[in-house]
């Protein structure tokens, strides 16, 4: 992705969420220039990867898979602390966030307004194929019963419980609008607790050809 691209996500995103009145908190608008004059007392950002999150996971094509998320809170359960995270993601109609699952997080998946959000599921083997059985989930604490490769659709307010090996991929139904999505779950680990059905890049590789306005959670190694 260029960061050109990038810069422009973040920008009519940042709107998006004025819009619908939800409020981060004040390290989500820092500049480069404002990073370079912090110290220790951020490491919490820097180490739980606090922040802003741009993927098109490896497709080339954001508009059609890809997410905007921003991680508010994250623990690490080796470091001891917060046992617990929160999430706020951006999904567009049509915009597909690839089938995954995550090997040990358990996640609430809130539409907090906006359109209306789409969820595949599929149940998963040991071995990580899709198990081909019904599976029970919970949306806002009712039980229900979905198809393999069946869909749920959330409207504004309603929320569902992603149990751990739960295969699931996720878009904006289309003629609904953006969504606004929340997520509350156990910790958050990128980097060794999702498995995706098909290989993706979960980072993607940034083309500089500009300077970033804001910086994402995979730019601080390089920034700060």
């Amino acid at each position: 992705m260029k960061r050109s691209e990038i810069n422009g996500i973040l920008k009519r995103n940042i709107r998006f969420l004025a819009k619908h009145r939800f409020l981060l908190p004040p390290f989500a608008y820092w500049t480069p220039a404002d990073w370079r004059k912090k110290g220790a007392e951020c490491r919490e950002i820097v180490d739980q990867q606090l922040g802003w999150d741009i993927t098109d996971f490896g497709s080339g094509d954001f508009t059609k898979r890809g997410l905007l998320l921003f991680t508010i809170r994250n623990g690490n359960l080796e470091a001891g602390g917060k046992n617990y995270a929160e999430k706020i993601m951006i999904v567009r109609e049509n915009q597909e966030t690839p089938m995954h699952f995550h090997w040990s997080k358990m996640e609430d998946i809130i539409n907090r307004g906006g359109g209306n959000l789409v969820i595949e599921l599929h149940d998963s083997t040991l071995d990580g194929n899709f198990l081909g059985q019904p599976l029970q989930v919970s949306i806002d604490a009712i039980k229900r019963t979905v198809a393999p490769g069946g869909t749920v659709t959330l409207t504004p307010g309603e929320s569902i419980c992603l149990e751990p090996g739960m295969y699931h991929r996720f878009y904006g139904e289309p003629g609904k609008g953006t969504v606004l999505v929340g997520e509350v779950s156990k910790v958050n680990d990128d980097t060794k607790d999702n498995r995706f059905y098909e290989q993706v890049g979960r980072f993607p590789a940034i083309d500089e050809d500009t300077e970033p306005n804001h910086l994402l959670v995979s730019d601080y190694g390089k920034y700060i």
